[in-house]
């Protein structure tokens, strides 16, 4: 079975290993403003866009493929104030029309999967923003690299490599947003607390022992690799 993001998420206000202050940085160095109109890639609930929104007062457009992320995205925004800034549609982002040069800035915050990873992703993205906009993708890579042998890669690759795939899109990075390990412990965190309460509640469910497993065996491995060897940062690029 796959992550029951439903469960190990219900806690996230942000669905990735970033603090405010740090998305709060992204919109600085996107020089997003009053004017700028924002489109937020595969948005889960929507927090960065909120956060951007409110501190910035830029417009975003968020688009979810689970209906019930996209509809407590509205639900926040709603609740924050920022029904008027922020619009939310329910779909498949990899289908959704990115019309050349409609944006001012591009987010995809740990969502290079849409169509592939973070090559294709600064392939569909930066010919969607203006010229001079920005791109600001959010994507692990490996501190050293290569891995020892036989560990999974998970796709990933080392720093160099994951510039230089969003460099091939023809954007140029401008900054750099990294996760410190602070972030990706709270990250973890409140994944497994929030499993744990679960399957305490729920220890008839189908999916429980599945669940189990997926949950232990992904700790052991953020305890015995990725939380020393596994980066995350948010590549923001100019495009020319």
């Amino acid at each position: 079975m796959g992550w029951r993001w439903d469960v190990a998420e219900a806690d996230h206000e942000i669905q990735n290993p970033l603090s405010p202050e740090k998305v709060r940085l992204v919109g600085e160095y996107l020089r997003l403003g009053p004017e700028s109109r924002v489109i937020d890639v595969a948005c889960g609930k929507g927090g960065p866009g909120r956060i951007l929104a409110r501190t910035f007062g830029c417009r975003i457009t968020g688009i979810e493929l689970r209906e019930d992320w996209a509809e407590e995205a509205r639900a926040r925004a709603a609740g924050e104030g920022l029904g008027d800034l922020v619009e939310i549609h329910a779909g498949d982002a990899a289908a959704f029309p990115l019309e050349p040069e409609a944006w001012d800035a591009a987010l995809c915050l740990g969502a290079t999967f849409v169509w592939g990873a973070m090559a294709e992703a600064a392939a569909a993205l930066t010919p969607a923003v203006r010229r001079g906009g920005g791109v600001a993708i959010g994507e692990p890579f490996w501190h050293a690299w290569p891995l020892p042998s036989g560990d999974d890669d998970l796709g990933y690759v080392g720093l160099d490599e994951t510039v230089a795939r969003l460099e091939r899109s023809g954007a140029a990075l401008t900054a750099l947003v990294g996760s410190s390990t602070d972030d990706w412990d709270a990250y973890e965190s409140l994944h497994w607390r929030a499993v744990e309460e679960w399957l305490a509640a729920n220890p008839q469910d189908p999916e429980a022992e599945a669940f189990r497993e997926l949950h232990d065996r992904s700790r052991r491995e953020y305890l015995r690799i990725r939380r020393g060897a596994l980066g995350w940062a948010v590549f923001v690029a100019r495009r020319p």
